[in-house]
């Protein structure tokens, strides 16, 4: 065989890699406007985010539903016409909602941009908010979550959420099933009319867009009258509750969900990056030191891992898996040893490199074509980030030290201030 095929190929350090930046420009009205000019193909990722996710709601499903019912008919089109129109020109749209933002994203040609821009003023500002197709949304929506309240991976999740951010926090608000005939177009209306607003939005556009980019987006956007929300009041931060240790009882249940994690620091804290690469060790890919132990050694379940992410007033990490009812509570004890075990042993040079290169190729990919770079410009920009995020962790990865990883897990895994959440048979 080819020596070719024997030889691993070069690892390129991800400091070398040159991320291309947006342009940053502002509409007459001051909408921000972010041009990031990538790829071969006349295609254009076009989004429209606002800060107007579940945060901003005073009652559940507030947010979801107004987001959803966007391209359910507006004052000029019914829902048909707009799918139809969509069609016409070739473009996909995607409703976009999170806990912070929500807003809509377009995939479309080049050439179509300022039919899709007009259209796009239309779904964004002019929702009729429809009843007929209200109650439709909202029937489909209760099945949909009857049906996924029977799943204990969801049951644990939701408490999860609740134990850490507090029953009364947007950010730990459980839906419940009454909740579903509480929401009227009125509701929609308000909601939307202090949230979907010029002074409240921003345009993320990535791929080949015309030369006259900037013109159309004044033509459409431009006269649109700048509203400050003052219905909304300071939001609290998020306050965990007391109660660390909690088992949710489904009889019946083929297995045991297990989250286990709290309440931690977001992006803009200088320790994060060095906190994604300690979750990358403890379960952030498949050969994590729990997927080693819980998976392939024990055999307690087929998949478990650990995520570290980012809200704007707070962060989050968790351990999640489902195991047999037999299992959970060996389970259980085995993730607080693997967390112990990095509170404790420095990490093998061998095993640290391992994760060098696997985090390296996975920022790689995150660069990788212009929807990719339009996506990870929002992730660092919403939280008033750039670029020089990603070096930094990119930096963080190539010299990250195993006792300041140990360092880490002492200050932001400590034992007794995790949640516990597990549901499934007693």
């Amino acid at each position: 065989m080819n020596n070719l095929y024997r030889e691993q190929p070069p690892v390129l350090p991800v400091g070398n890699v040159k991320i291309p930046e947006a342009q940053a420009i502002k509409l007459i009205n001051g909408i921000p406007v972010f041009l990031i000019e990538s790829g071969t193909e006349d295609i254009i990722r076009l989004e429209f985010t606002f800060i107007a996710g579940q945060v901003r709601e005073k009652s559940a499903l507030i947010a979801s539903t107004t987001n959803m019912m966007l391209t359910e008919g507006s004052e000029y089109h019914k829902a048909e016409e707009i799918n139809r129109m969509l069609d016409f020109y070739g473009a996909f749209i995607s409703l976009s909602l999170e806990k912070d933002r929500a807003g809509i994203v377009i995939y479309l040609l080049s050439k179509h941009l300022q039919r899709i821009l007009e259209l796009s003023r239309e779904i964004l500002f002019s929702p009729a908010f429809p009843e007929s197709e209200l109650e439709t949304l909202l029937k489909k929506r209760l099945r949909w979550f009857l049906v996924n309240r029977e799943k204990v991976q969801n049951i644990a999740m939701d408490q999860f959420f609740e134990s850490v951010f507090g029953m009364s926090h947007p950010y730990g608000r459980q839906v419940k099933e009454d909740d579903f005939a509480k929401i009227d177009p009125t509701m929609l209306k308000e909601f939307h009319e202090q949230n979907y607003t010029s002074s409240n939005m921003a345009i993320i556009i990535s791929g080949r867009p015309p030369a006259n980019t900037t013109d159309l987006l004044e033509k459409h956007f431009c006269d649109l009258p700048e509203f400050i929300c003052r219905g909304n009041e300071e939001i609290p931060k998020p306050k965990g509750e007391n109660n660390r240790k909690i088992h949710i009882a489904r009889q019946g249940a083929l297995q045991t969900a297990i989250r286990i994690g709290s309440a931690t620091i977001n992006k803009r804290h200088p320790d994060y990056p060095g906190l994604k690469i300690l979750d990358t060790i403890l379960g952030g890919y498949f050969g994590s030191r729990l997927m080693k132990n819980i998976r392939e050694d024990k055999g307690y379940t087929y998949g478990v891992n650990s995520l570290v992410t980012s809200f704007d007033l707070s962060g989050y990490k968790v351990i999640s898996t489902e195991v047999s009812a037999r299992n959970s509570r060996n389970a259980v004890e085995e993730i607080y040893n693997e967390i112990d075990r990095l509170r404790n042993e420095p990490v093998g040079e061998s095993e640290l490199e391992l994760v060098r290169n696997y985090m390296s190729g996975e920022m790689l990919r995150m660069f990788d074509g212009p929807f990719a770079l339009a996506e990870s410009f929002r992730a660092a920009w919403e939280f008033g980030l750039n670029n020089d995020y990603y070096y930094r962790l990119a930096e963080k990865i190539r010299t990250i030290s195993p006792d300041e990883i140990s360092e880490l897990a002492r200050e932001y895994y400590n034992i007794d201030e995790l949640y516990q959440v597990t549901a499934g048979v007693e």
